[in-house]
C-alpha cells in the first residue's frame, strides 16, 4: 500500500470539488440551515419568547424520555429543561443528515464520474493499485462532510451554550455523549454508508443513476445511524461507545468488501454490469 498515491487520488478529487462551486455552495447553506438555523429559531423560541403554556406543555414531554436522560436534564424552570432536553437529545439529526448527504453526493460521482470525464482510461493506466484508487476515492468523499458537520457542530455548539447555558448555570455543551457521538460513533456509519455508495458508483453507468441509487441507500441508512446515535445519547454512559465498536466492526467489513468493486475495466466502462 502507497500511501502517497492514496492522498494524491484524495487530492485531486478535492482540488475539483473546491473548484465546483455549484458543488459546494448548496452543501454550505445546507449545513447553515442544520446547524444554524433550525437551532437558532427553536431554542430561541423556547428560552426567548416562547409561550408559557406551550413550553410547560412540552416540558410535560419530557416524561417520555427514558428515565437516565430525564436524570441528565438540567434547568430549574420550564424554559431550561425543555431547551437542554432539545439541545442534547432531540437535535441529533444535525449530526447525521449533514455527513451523509454531503459525503454520498461526493461518493455518488466519484467513479462513474471518471468514466464520463474522459480521466478514467488515465486513472486505470495509473501506477496506483485499485485499492489505493478505492482508498483515495474514499478519503475524498469522506473529509467534505465531516469537515463540514465539525465547523457545523462548532457553531451549533456555540449557538446552546449562548442561548441555553444562562437557563441551565453556564456553559455545559458539548456533553460527554456528544463527544462520543461526533467523534467514535458517526463516522463508522459514514463510512459503511460510503462502502455502499463507491461501490454503486462503479458499477452504474452514469452520474444521475449513481444520485439516484445513492438516495436509496443513504435514507435508510440515516434513519439507521439516527436511531442508534440517539440510543447513544438517551443510554447509559457507555452506550456510545459500545454502539461505535459495532459500527466500526461492520464498516470495517463493508470496506473490505467494497474495494473489489473497483477495477480497471470498470474505470475504463468495459466491465461487465456497467
Amino acid at each position: 500500500m502507497n500511501w502517497s498515491r492514496v492522498w494524491t487520488v484524495a487530492r485531486t478529487d478535492l482540488k475539483q470539488l473546491i473548484e465546483d462551486r455549484g458543488f459546494w455552495g448548496p452543501m454550505v447553506i445546507l449545513g447553515g440551515i442544520f446547524f444554524l438555523v433550525i437551532p437558532t429559531v427553536l431554542l430561541l423560541t423556547i428560552t426567548k419568547i416562547g409561550n408559557v403554556d406551550v413550553v410547560h406543555q412540552m416540558s410535560q414531554t419530557l416524561k417520555v424520555l427514558p428515565p437516565g436522560a430525564q436524570a441528565q436534564i438540567r434547568g430549574g424552570t420550564d424554559q431550561g429543561r425543555t431547551a437542554y432536553a432539545l439541545a442534547v437529545f432531540l437535535l441529533a439529526p444535525v449530526a447525521i443528515v449533514v455527513p451523509l448527504t454531503i459525503s454520498t453526493a461526493v461518493g455518488a460521482s466519484t467513479i462513474v464520474g471518471e468514466r464520463e470525464r474522459g480521466t478514467g482510461e488515465f486513472l486505470a493506466h495509473s501506477p496506483a493499485h485499485e485499492r489505493e484508487i478505492y482508498l483515495g476515492k474514499l478519503i475524498a468523499s469522506l473529509l467534505p462532510g465531516y469537515a463540514t458537520t465539525i465547523a457545523g457542530f462548532g457553531i451549533y455548539s456555540l449557538i446552546v451554550n449562548l442561548l441555553v447555558g444562562p437557563e441551565v448555570g453556564g456553559w455545559f455543551f458539548p456533553t460527554t455523549q456528544w463527544w462520543v457521538l461526533m467523534l467514535w460513533v458517526v463516522p463508522p456509519f459514514l463510512a459503511l454508508t460510503l462502502s455502499l455508495v463507491l461501490r454503486l458508483s462503479a458499477r452504474v453507468k452514469s452520474t444521475a443513476a449513481a444520485q439516484q441509487a445513492a438516495g436509496l441507500v443513504t435514507l435508510p441508512m440515516i434513519g439507521i445511524a439516527y436511531s442508534q446515535s440517539t440510543g447513544a445519547l438517551f443510554g447509559a454512559d457507555k452506550a456510545g461507545l459500545w454502539i461505535g465498536i459495532v459500527a466500526w466492526m461492520v464498516a470495517g467489513f463493508a470496506l473490505s468488501r467494497g474495494m473489489r468493486a473497483v477495477s480497471r475495466a470498470r474505470l475504463l466502462g468495459v466491465a461487465d454490469g456497467i
